[in-house]
């Protein structure tokens, strides 16, 4: 058993190698990056103080505040205190012979020494996260993508139209709302979910893009009636303070129309009945997710035949301070009463914006079966 251990680690030897050499090679790249723009802007400053000195009533001292706030999104914090002295040198030799200095003069001076102050308070925080202010702006941004990504609905078969939209507090790019959708049972099945998380904006996007990532892995993996218990036993492992979420979930057969729709404190769904010209609210019961160990959620079944509508969203379309969840959910069926006389191509974008609710993140889910 010994020397098979110590034969297996001869033989990963070499991988722990490459990966080392892989990693000691990326350091070495970024320090080399990092060297180069400190160059740069070492140089920059030198011009700056050229310029400054041999015509300094056209050239202003504040030009220095250029090379300082661009250390901030290429330097490391030690790169950057090396270019502060080199700043404060080159600025020094700026008013050396100046001997009559301006209030304005003094005025820059103390702007360059605020402005350097700020930057180097955001890069010190920056430098928790190991990145420059770039690289950080730029992971956010694919955090975000990422996000709305995994809202998108799979591909449909013929006979079927969905729609997705989400909109955010205010337009903040991030959002508490977010939506799941797969294709199971060998693409028999459309399961989807619209979750709010609590919170609104970016205070809940970091929440949504994890939990989003959660159930998105567990949608399809478990029995439909199994899928808003795992999600809750998942929250409630978590013990956040305030991390609890609604969300309502449906699956529905693309075959034969039948379908199943579970809520978790979340509005209900509602369907436009095309034989009978009418709509119906699908109340069920069910606690908040993360909130009560071992719920369970109570299901609505139906069918959706031809012509028939789902509608699914979050209560920032139908619930506001001032104004109960029934009467928002009546004014949301009014205005969608108005697609069936017109088409329901863009319908999900025509009510999230006919509801005036900016203040709130908003979701919206439309499954029309042609």
């Amino acid at each position: 058993m010994v020397e098979t251990t110590a034969r297996m680690s001869r033989q990963l030897s070499p991988l722990r190698r490459v990966m080392l050499r892989g990693s000691s090679g990326a350091r070495r790249m970024r320090h080399n990056q990092e060297t180069t723009w400190l160059t740069a802007l070492a140089a920059l400053s030198l011009l700056l103080m050229v310029g400054s000195a041999a015509f300094p009533e056209y050239w202003p001292v504040t030009a220095y505040v250029v090379p300082v706030v661009w250390g901030m999104n290429v330097l490391s914090i030690r790169q950057m205190l090396i270019l502060y002295v080199i700043v404060g040198f080159c600025l020094a030799v700026s008013i050396a012979g100046d001997r009559g200095m301006s209030v304005g003069r003094w005025g820059g001076i103390a702007v360059v020494g605020i402005v350097a102050a700020i930057v180097m308070f955001h890069a010190v925080r920056g430098q928790r996260l190991g990145v420059a202010a770039i690289r950080g702006e730029s992971m956010l941004i694919d955090l975000r993508d990422r996000l709305a990504t995994q809202s998108r609905l799979p591909g449909l078969p013929s006979g079927w139209h969905g729609e997705a939209v989400m909109r955010s507090a205010g337009g903040a790019s991030f959002s508490g709302d977010f939506i799941v959708a797969a294709k199971t049972r060998q693409g028999r099945m459309l399961e989807v979910v619209v979750v709010d998380v609590s919170g609104k904006g970016v205070n809940a996007g970091t929440r949504a893009l994890m939990l989003s990532g959660a159930f998105g892995g567990l949608l399809g993996s478990l029995p439909q009636g199994d899928f808003l218990p795992a999600a809750n036993d998942y929250l409630m492992r978590q013990e956040w303070g305030e991390g609890f979420a609604t969300a309502v979930h449906l699956a529905v057969d693309l075959k034969t129309g039948e379908f199943e729709v579970r809520t978790a404190g979340h509005p209900p769904a509602v369907q436009f009945h095309a034989g009978a010209g009418r709509w119906s609210v699908h109340w069920t019961d069910g606690p908040v997710l993360g909130l009560i160990d071992a719920a369970t959620y109570t299901v609505y079944s139906g069918r959706m035949s031809a012509g028939d509508v789902m509608l699914m969203y979050t209560d920032g379309l139908v619930e506001t301070p001032t104004r109960d969840i029934s009467y928002g959910i009546d004014k949301l069926v009014g205005e969608a009463e108005r697609l069936v006389q017109q088409d329901f191509v863009n319908g999900a974008a025509r009510l999230v914006s006919s509801v005036d609710s900016e203040s709130d993140d908003r979701a919206l889910i439309l499954l029309h079966r042609l």
